[in-house]
């Protein structure tokens, strides 16, 4: 009967083709029957927690990235405020992060790199970026520095590297730690390596947008076996137990430990280490990350086309719009392709593509420096971020997800050829 049930999922997916005059998309999710299948074979198990799909997703992805741990979690943002949380841990000795202490980070990019730094009361330093590749710029990293600096958190721009040679020199020579954000990035390589797999630890989205979904969800990678253990715990309502759900006794201690005041063979499945979270995603979401999975080499592939084919295309307006590089040694997995308007208003353009259904994007906050949730936040800010300012007021991204068609692709670059030159005239 299972697997009566399972063929009929597979003949119900239905393919459907874009038309000139349909939305086109940022993103969007690419799948086929292996994903609906895996869902409701998950869905039929109902081991409702994280199962055996999740063991397999979690060994595919570790695997992939070049990491020993990977620990799948709710949410791209979830990942982000766990991969901080663990620094914070008494276990790290002298090297944890205290309330006061400092990160560098950048004011260009998403919230939710910020956010974990500004929730535990840590202090954000912002630097700004480079344009066209849209990345920490290096040469700010030394004046950021300070007696109280411990780490250095940082996303990789649209899925291109930023100079992680340098980060990394940076960060060694001060015993820093550094988080990689790897959330709009998986796929990207830097020297020949993917991107995740350079950081103490690092993280990744599976929102609909990015680059393999789960629905929600996200993930944790670390090649350290005392930081893996904090992220387990800490994700895990910051239990000491290490027995996954469903699972009793696996060191065969469980009644003859001794932790802190507790009494003497107290049940080693409720001692808590630390103060933590409930973060797991269901095996559900990791049955559709499986079969995502198989795909992603082919959705990298696709990317990197999508992403030639409009920077072929737009090449002859180079002195109207600055088109993106990617970084030095880097071969990004291009989660979009962002825009910077040097001759007039990007608004107006804007305007126009959504009014022609293309969506458009900002890079997110623009300068986060600007928006009210940093009103009343401690912070220090290095050098005057122009360049922040200029992506905030002249920039813009369209997508390059793999369900793009070159039919697509070229109408999204017509379209801003044709506005353009009909503005120039």
């Amino acid at each position: 009967m299972k697997q009566e049930i399972l063929d009929f999922v597979k003949k119900y997916v239905k393919k459907q083709e874009w038309q000139i005059g349909d939305r086109i998309n940022y993103a969007g999710r690419v799948y086929d029957e292996q994903e609906l299948s895996n869902l409701v074979e998950s869905s039929l198990e109902f081991w409702l927690t994280s199962g055996r799909f999740t063991d397999e997703f979690e060994s595919k992805l570790a695997k992939y990235i070049g990491v020993k741990y990977c620990s799948f979690v709710n949410s791209g943002s979830s990942a982000n405020l766990l991969a901080f949380w663990v620094l914070t841990s008494p276990l790290l000795g002298e090297r944890q992060i205290q309330r006061g202490d400092e990160v560098i980070t950048v004011a260009a990019g998403f919230p939710t790199t910020v956010a974990p730094i500004v929730q535990y009361g840590a202090i954000p330093v912002f630097v700004d970026v480079t344009i066209p590749q849209y990345n920490v710029d290096c040469s700010q990293l030394e004046n950021a520095l300070s007696d109280k600096t411990k780490a250095v958190m940082l996303a990789h721009t649209l899925g291109n590297p930023f100079d992680i040679a340098q980060v990394k020199e940076f960060c060694n020579k001060h015993n820093l730690w550094l988080i990689e954000d790897n959330c709009d990035s998986l796929g990207s390589e830097y020297d020949g390596k993917k991107t995740g797999s350079f950081g103490d630890i690092a993280t990744s989205s599976f929102y609909p947008a990015h680059h393999i979904t789960t629905g929600e969800g996200g993930a944790v990678y670390t090649i350290n076996p005392l930081l893996h253990k904090i992220i387990r715990s800490l994700r895990d309502w910051g239990r000491d137990c290490v027995c996954a759900s469903g699972q009793d006794n696996l060191c065969k201690h469980r009644f003859d430990g001794q932790f802190g005041e507790l009494p003497k063979g107290y049940d080693h499945k409720y001692v808590y280490s630390h103060f933590g979270f409930n973060l797991k995603a269901t095996d559900m979401q990791a049955a559709i990350g499986v079969a995502q999975f198989d795909k992603l080499d082919d959705f990298t592939q696709k990317r990197r086309e999508n992403f030639r084919f409009l920077k072929d295309s737009l090449a002859m307006l180079s002195d109207k719009l600055i088109l993106p590089e990617h970084c030095n040694k880097s071969n990004p997995s291009w989660f979009g392709f962002l825009l910077t308007c040097n001759s007039f208003e990007r608004e107006r353009l804007v305007r126009h593509l959504e009014d022609k259904k293309i969506q458009t994007r900002m890079l997110f906050a623009g300068n986060i420096m600007k928006q009210p949730c940093m009103q009343n936040i401690p912070h220090r800010v290095i050098g005057t971020l122009e360049n922040t300012d200029i992506i905030m007021n002249n920039s813009f991204w369209l997508g390059v997800y793999p369900g793009m068609t070159e039919v697509m692709l070229k109408f999204m670059a017509d379209t801003i050829i044709q506005f353009i030159v009909d503005k120039s005239n």
